[in-house]
């Protein structure tokens, strides 16, 4: 959308209930907030907090997909679940958050998408500008995250995971054109991004070595998910000697040394199975909510491509993995 957005706009009650935000980051990026549509894949206590972000923001739509019911574990780090049994009972995350939200901003329009993340076809996507997904196979996010590149819309893509104390965040926004403060000028500027697909798949001996830990590791685990037929963070820590053992053989193929994969880092992620720490939720929720209004208000430094968090520095790192073609 370009040039200015006239403030009439936006209607009187939206200018009112808005008016903190349009005074930090103007009536265009509120309008075109206000005309996003946002679908969220996987219900859970990092992605609750993104969701509570960009509705009180004003985001035009919000739509949750998670079919699978509430259970007691989801009561930890999920603070839209109320903990009355009796009202989440036998229900989706997705039905039971749905209703919680929508007490946060009543000019949201947040509804639930029954289906499964691994089936999301291009023409469903095109209903979204931004799609965001968690608790997904990495087979799952690459199918998505090429669907969205392969769409005649420009539909942003983010992945986020919160393991126990850890987490990490991926931005593919394509060509993004954004303006960037210079000495109080605006500076139009464009980055290009690669695909998951791409990021995932560069020579570990190409990478820096201050490349973060965290990035390693989370490779490391995504592979050994995929071997053994699990589910997103469906592992304990009696898998963990098989995950040391795919450590050592990919360091060896990818020519890189163990100790950039820590095995009291590995120990953690694997024995957070499908905990979530709330404090590292609602840092990189919170985190992702920026990211999302910065790449539809087209306004601010966008991450480029992977954010990591680990409560045990309380550091939060980006990483701009290059393509295997820069290599």
């Amino acid at each position: 959308m370009g040039g200015g957005v006239p403030e009439e706009l936006l209607t009187a009650q939206e200018t009112a209930l808005y008016d903190r935000q349009i005074r930090v980051w103007g009536v265009d990026a509120q309008k075109r907030l206000s005309k996003a549509h946002v679908l969220v894949c996987g219900v859970n206590g990092a992605t609750i907090e993104l969701c509570k972000n960009i509705v009180l923001a004003g985001v035009g739509s919000l739509s949750l997909m998670d079919d699978h019911v509430v259970t007691e574990d989801d009561l930890n780090a999920n603070f839209l679940i109320p903990p009355d049994e009796s009202i989440y009972s036998s229900r989706s995350r997705a039905e039971v958050c749905c209703e919680s939200l929508k007490d946060f901003n009543p000019m949201v329009r947040v509804s639930v998408e029954k289906g499964d993340p691994s089936l999301i076809d291009g023409e469903f996507l095109d209903k979204f500008d931004i799609i965001v997904l968690s608790r997904t196979s990495m087979k799952t996010k690459l199918f998505v995250n090429d669907n969205c590149r392969k769409s005649s819309k420009h539909i942003a893509f983010y992945a986020i995971e919160c393991k126990g104390s850890c987490g990490e965040i991926f931005v593919d926004l394509q060509k993004h054109s954004y303006v960037q403060k210079n000495a109080g000028e605006p500076e139009p500027k464009e980055l290009s991004y690669h695909s998951l697909q791409e990021a995932i798949s560069v020579p570990w001996k190409n990478l820096p070595r201050k490349t973060a830990k965290l990035y390693f590791a989370m490779r490391v685990l995504e592979n050994y998910e995929s071997s053994q037929g699990h589910g997103a963070c469906e592992i304990s820590l009696s898998d963990l000697p098989a995950v040391l053992a795919l450590r050592k053989n990919m360091c060896y193929e990818m020519s890189l040394n163990e100790s950039q994969i820590p095995t009291a880092l590995l120990e953690r992620l694997v024995a957070a199975g499908k905990k979530e720490h709330p404090p590292v939720c609602a840092i990189l929720g919170g985190i992702l909510g920026q990211e999302v209004i910065k790449s539809i208000s087209g306004k601010g430094d966008p991450i480029k491509n992977f954010f990591y968090f680990d409560d045990t520095d309380g550091k939060g790192v980006m990483e701009d993995i290059p393509g295997p073609s820069t290599n």
